[in-house]
């Protein structure tokens, strides 16, 4: 249950990857590649709430409640309240960087999941996992980041998701205002994730080093 289960959080980022590089080969050009994968972008990353969930049970998906569900929450806030909700911003090339950081992260993180069940790991597979991320995690938060900067003045225009006073709830929302204070919140938030990440680089990968040594 447990191989499938990961297999199939493995498969489903294969399936948006397969569609980038179809939909780039009969283009000729990646730009603009968002709508070749936008359904099963929606689809998935929506499906990946019940990952928050499953991250509680650490024999199913070894990982933290905390950063599993800040991973989905941000992604799910970016693929629906931002880039369907500002479908201006669907043309731009920040979406593409971000889509494929994260194709490319889970695809790699699930696999390690499911080599790690069948106690069979190859040694590229650790690698990737603990040094890609190295690149992948500041490409995906810059294509998150430019993503939402370049919805701003079409949020502002269109005064989207803002609730203006005076109302019967007595409560105003400023949408634009909501997705600087998002934009600022990386500043905190991500050098914990990322440092994190280098911390347990170095402590996977030195042990690895330290058993070849010792065989």
């Amino acid at each position: 249950y447990l191989l499938i289960f990961n297999f199939f959080l493995s498969f489903r980022w294969l399936v948006i990857a397969v569609g980038l590089v179809r939909a780039y080969l009969a283009k000729g050009s990646y730009h603009s590649l968002y709508y070749s994968i936008e359904k099963p972008l929606k689809f998935f990353q929506t499906g990946a709430l019940l990952e928050v969930g499953v991250a509680a049970f650490p024999s199913i998906v070894p990982s933290s409640v905390v950063l599993t569900a800040f991973q989905v929450m941000s992604r799910v806030f970016l693929t629906w309240a931002v880039t369907h909700s500002v479908k201006e911003v669907q043309t731009e090339d920040s979406v593409l960087l971000f889509v494929v950081a994260w194709t490319v992260t889970e695809i790699i993180r699930y696999s390690f999941y499911t080599f790690s069940l069948l106690n069979h790991l190859p040694y590229l597979i650790k690698w990737a996992r603990y040094t890609l991320f190295i690149v992948l995690y500041p490409m995906g938060v810059s294509g998150e980041l430019l993503t939402i900067y370049a919805a701003l003045p079409f949020v502002r225009q269109s005064g989207l998701y803002s609730i203006s006073l005076p109302n019967k709830y007595n409560f105003s929302f400023d949408y634009y205002t909501f997705l600087i204070l998002v934009m600022i919140s990386y500043i905190p938030i991500f050098p914990q994730l990322y440092f994190h990440m280098l911390h347990q680089r170095r402590k996977v990968l030195s042990h690895t080093e330290e058993h070849k040594k010792s065989e």
